[in-house]
């Protein structure tokens, strides 16, 4: 798994970057109608013994009448061993292919997978395997990406430092220096997941244009990591959501009924957050004060708790006096509304206008001014 970690402003830039699917494989199928000559396991056609070879690479399924009920620990365990075994058969068809057929265009791709289904085997229990995946020594694709993401990593961090030196002039110009920086970065290590990273973070400290910007940037390449791309969408979603109503609607922890749609002709705060949220609670005292001193102006607040505990986030909000309604439904990471609204990261604080529309995406910074200004709209 690759970790990328870029420390700023006082702030942790990071994303764990996602780990590659267990690579695992069935039995060779039972009563196969391909010849294979003696003592081999593919045909001697490259392109059938390839089809053949990616059906044996791929991770078997859960048998059926595990539908619907927990399997007991001796199935799983029997099913474990199958798939060990599964994966070192697959391994030895892998290993065949690329000797065999060294000028196909899949051979490459056969020995790197040759080392993964070795890896899943004797990762699954196969014993038998062990000294065989120890004889293949360290992976070189592996050293070498080590080795890049370590330099990158370097790079990055002389990069927030030199920006870090700009504080005194604000946030903005903090994170212009830090772009500026991965534009070389960028020409220096094409390509590199970190540095996309890196611009998704900027784009979600900046908002407004520049990050509709860095965001059509990342998912403009073929590049990006999967998880930063699916990140990155999501905030794309958001931004869009700008100017249009926000459908919220619930029966609060309290008992009360909240619907956005009938709360045109107040400033209403949709704060998604959760008691064990460092940051969240950090802001807890900033969003009190704002609400005390303009809800009789006409600011409301929403709360859409990511908790899942709700006698915790009720005795939280009665000892810090956060009166207003809150969502929860205790699925915490899963919750409808965050799901709905592809939430990645709280807190996340909305503004939406006595019209009923989405204006901020970014209230959490100068709540009170903001709230101030579209009190005095029409």
């Amino acid at each position: 798994m690759k970790h990328w970690v870029i420390v700023m402003v006082g702030l942790a830039l990071s994303l764990n970057g996602v780990q590659a699917a267990e690579s695992t494989a069935t039995p060779p199928a039972q009563g196969s109608k391909a010849a294979k000559p003696t003592g081999r396991l593919l045909p001697n056609d490259a392109d059938k013994a390839w089809v053949l070879l990616e059906a044996e690479g791929k991770p078997p399924t859960a048998p059926a009448e595990w539908k619907g009920r927990q399997p007991t620990s001796d199935e799983v365990k029997v099913f474990r061993q199958q798939k060990a075994i599964g994966s070192g058969n697959a391994a030895d068809m892998a290993r065949e292919f690329y000797e065999r057929f060294k000028d196909h265009p899949k051979a490459t791709e056969a020995r790197r997978l040759y080392r993964e289904l070795l890896e899943a085997s004797v990762s699954l229990g196969n014993e038998g395997k062990a000294a065989e995946l120890q004889a293949l020594g360290p992976d070189p694709v592996k050293v070498q990406e080590e080795a890049a993401a370590a330099a990158v990593g370097v790079k990055l961090q002389e990069a927030v430092a030199e920006a870090r030196k700009l504080q005194s002039k604000g946030m903005d110009a903090v994170l212009d220096e830090f772009e500026k920086r991965l534009l070389v970065l960028e020409k220096e290590f094409p390509g590199r997941g970190e540095i996309y990273a890196a611009y998704l973070e900027i784009a979600q400290l900046r908002g407004g244009e520049k990050s509709k910007e860095l965001l059509a940037k990342i998912l403009k390449s073929d590049k990006v990591p999967a998880q930063v791309r699916a990140m990155a969408e999501g905030m794309q979603k958001t931004q869009e959501r700008i100017g249009k109503p926000v459908n919220i609607a619930f029966t609060a922890t309290d008992g009360r009924k909240v619907d956005l749609a009938q709360m045109k002709g107040k400033v209403v705060l949709i704060d998604f957050w959760a008691t064990w949220c460092g940051p969240c609670v950090a802001e807890v005292p900033n969003v009190v004060a704002a609400y005390e001193r303009l809800h009789p102006k006409g600011f409301e607040i929403v709360g859409i708790s990511f908790d899942e505990e709700v006698d915790a986030l009720k005795a939280f909000t009665a000892k810090h006096k956060m009166n207003w309604a809150q969502y929860f439904d205790g699925e915490g990471w899963k919750n409808k509304f965050g799901a709905e609204f592809g939430i990645r990261g709280i807190p996340a604080m909305w503004l939406v206008d006595k019209k009923g529309n989405l204006r901020d995406l970014e209230a959490r910074n100068d709540l009170a001014t903001k709230v101030e200004k579209l009190l005095t709209e029409q």
